[in-house]
């Protein structure tokens, strides 16, 4: 069955050639002008991914709106920002909101696709997660391949599908220095080194709400992150 994508874009020439590039690789797609109309649609059925703008029609900050509304109703629906907004404050409010990648409307075509693509790609692999690795536990942490759990002190940490992805890919192999290469191989992700470093830091302030001592994050300067040993 063809992934459902949907495009939250409140220019018609933008919304329609992105549509029909993204028709043409086999996607069902469908397209929303304004923050309204696509809630409507999503609570009968939420799309596969969802692709956003942030200035909708008359609200400047729509796209934003959107993303909270989209991550109450689930916290594994990949969400991307395509905008032509560019501004750190922007990037880091979109990733803050729960946003799995952020990206400005000079894109290419075919790297959109790609990002698309991996996206996906982490959806199937948390549907149907290999046997062995079920569970992972490096000392107070706990993640659940089958559940989508993590948890650290046995009290829930509130991640992404990025987020989680991110830091499954760190503490499978603690100590290991991960660079962001190595990170977006392992967590099938496509994103540049600000949009890392912008998540990581998300990541350290989640777990920090459940343990304001967290440091299981280390920034090994010039070459990546790794996740400390027990």
């Amino acid at each position: 069955m063809a992934k459902r994508i949907a495009i939250v874009e409140d220019e018609p020439a933008i919304r329609e050639n992105y549509a029909d590039v993204l028709r043409k690789q086999g996607y069902e797609v469908l397209t929303f002008s304004n923050r309204k109309q696509a809630m409507e649609a999503f609570r009968t059925r939420l799309p596969d991914l969802a692709l956003l703008d942030i200035g909708l029609e008359d609200e400047i900050d729509g796209g934003f709106e959107l993303c909270r509304e989209l991550r109450t109703m689930s916290v594994i629906l990949p969400i991307i920002f395509l905008t032509a907004r560019d501004s750190d404050f922007d990037v880091i409010s979109g990733l803050r909101l729960g946003a799995d990648d952020y990206l400005t409307k000079d894109i290419g075509l075919p790297h959109l696709s790609a990002r698309i693509a991996a996206l996906f790609r982490r959806t199937q692999a948390l549907s149907a997660p290999p046997e062995k690795e079920l569970l992972v536990q490096h000392g107070k942490l706990c993640m659940d391949l089958n559940r989508f759990n993590v948890t650290w002190e046995k009290q829930p940490v509130d991640l992404t599908l990025t987020e989680f992805w991110l830091v499954h890919a760190l503490a499978r192999y603690p100590g290991h220095v991960k660079n962001r290469d190595q990170l977006m191989q392992e967590s099938n992700v496509v994103v540049d080194d600000s949009t890392i470093t912008s998540h990581i830091k998300r990541i350290r302030k989640k777990f920090a709400v459940v343990d304001a001592e967290f440091d299981a994050i280390e920034t090994v300067y010039g070459m990546g992150y790794r996740w400390l040993g027990d």
